[in-house]
């Protein structure tokens, strides 16, 4: 069945084509969630969640854009009011020295996507939301600064933080010492 087939067959509430739709994103949608969420279980709620927004709001498609992007917009909103609702999201103000992050992409080649998002689950959720927001889902500040109420600014900072954060964790898994770069 073709995605357009199969979008209006969701839309006609035909279980089987729900179902169909579920189990072809669910794992990738998944994987958007445990980006946000450190625990699996959290993950696995807002992903129903999500997938319930998805099903009842399926008529809001326009077919702009793909359908795995619509949906991971959802999974993210999704992510984010669950951050929010448990009060998970502090941003302090405090703008770091940035680094020139030259040695970044070496180092972050020598990981794997697991050891990467293992990672992502050691840092705080307010770096994490900022850091997946960025660099995932290719948002900018302001969209950012929408999105989570917090200013350009905030953003901005989190954002070096979260790098920084991930950077010593980086270095912690490999056993690297700076002096090694």
């Amino acid at each position: 069945m073709s995605e357009k087939a199969l979008i209006e067959a969701c839309k006609r509430m035909d279980r089987r084509a729900q179902k169909q739709l579920y189990d072809h994103y669910a794992p990738a949608m998944l994987g958007v969630c445990r980006r946000y969420l450190r625990d699996l279980g959290a993950a696995e709620d807002a992903l129903l969640e999500g997938f319930f927004k998805i099903l009842t709001r399926l008529d809001s498609y326009t077919g702009e854009g793909s359908l795995a992007g619509w949906m991971r917009r959802i999974m993210v909103n999704e992510c984010l009011m669950h951050l929010r609702q448990r009060n998970l999201l502090q941003f302090p103000e405090s703008m770091p020295q940035a680094s020139d992050g030259s040695d970044d992409d070496r180092v972050l080649s020598r990981l794997s996507a697991v050891e990467i998002l293992s990672l992502l689950d050691e840092m705080p959720p307010g770096y994490r939301a900022v850091f997946n927001l960025y660099v995932m889902e290719g948002f900018k500040h302001r969209e950012i600064a929408e999105v989570l109420g917090i200013s350009i600014n905030t953003s901005k900072s989190q954002l070096v933080l979260a790098k920084q954060k991930m950077e010593l964790l980086v270095k912690t898994r490999l056993g690297i010492k700076n002096e090694e770069l």
